[in-house]
């Protein structure tokens, strides 16, 4: 019936966002870069402020994935989880965190040192995954040599897939795009002329962070 369709598309439209925040930040001189500043306020929280802000339908709850000064990142109001694997083990180690911890049925990751992502994101990766019926929805963008390639830490994925993850990790597996081939995968592109050309710009330097502030 149309009732339970509807019920179903509520259903389907649960999500959670993460914020990915538990890097080592090499690049940046080992310091933590969720807690850097960005127009006076820290990645992480523009981060969750922009999630809160994003258009269509809000998301049910959003975590943090930090392995240090957790206090710091507890403070912002939301729940903190460390990686569930040791050792810095990169975004995938993120992404399976959060599909432990996540209630709902879809889970959105976003890393904390992209500030000016797209405040459509969540709608059109949304869309996208179910239009498609697809496991997984992720953005694509135009990088500097003008071509347009996968961000993949910028993904949404249906929390049914912890199994195939968690097998994954354990064959020693690391590489996100090598992980999300084994699934039903759709690309949203975000080139359109109203996105900013900067919008999936990940600062891994102070330098390139400072010039980010300078242009938005």
């Amino acid at each position: 019936t149309s009732a339970a369709k509807t019920i179903q598309n509520m259903t389907e439209l649960s999500l959670t966002g993460l914020i990915l925040a538990g890097g080592r930040g090499a690049r940046m001189g080992g310091i933590d870069k969720g807690l850097q500043n960005f127009n006076g306020t820290p990645l992480s929280l523009h981060t969750l402020l922009r999630l809160q802000m994003q258009e269509g339908a809000p998301l049910s709850e959003i975590m943090i994935v930090a392995n240090r000064n957790l206090s710091a990142y507890e403070s912002l109001g939301v729940q903190v989880w460390p990686d569930s694997t040791d050792g810095f083990a990169g975004p995938l180690a993120g992404f399976l965190t959060g599909l432990e911890r996540c209630e709902t049925s879809l889970l959105l990751t976003v890393p904390c040192d992209s500030p000016l992502f797209p405040m459509d994101l969540v709608q059109r990766l949304t869309d996208a995954l179910i239009s498609e019926n697809a496991d997984i929805a992720m953005a694509a963008a135009k990088e500097e040599d003008g071509n347009i390639r996968p961000q993949p830490v910028f993904c949404l994925m249906r929390v049914t897939l912890l199994e195939s993850l968690v097998k994954f990790m354990q064959s020693g597996g690391r590489k996100i795009d090598a992980w999300t081939s084994q699934h039903s995968t759709v690309l949203v592109s975000f080139d359109g002329p109203e996105v900013d050309p900067r919008a999936f710009f990940n600062a891994n330097t102070l330098e390139e962070l400072h010039r980010l502030e300078k242009i938005s």
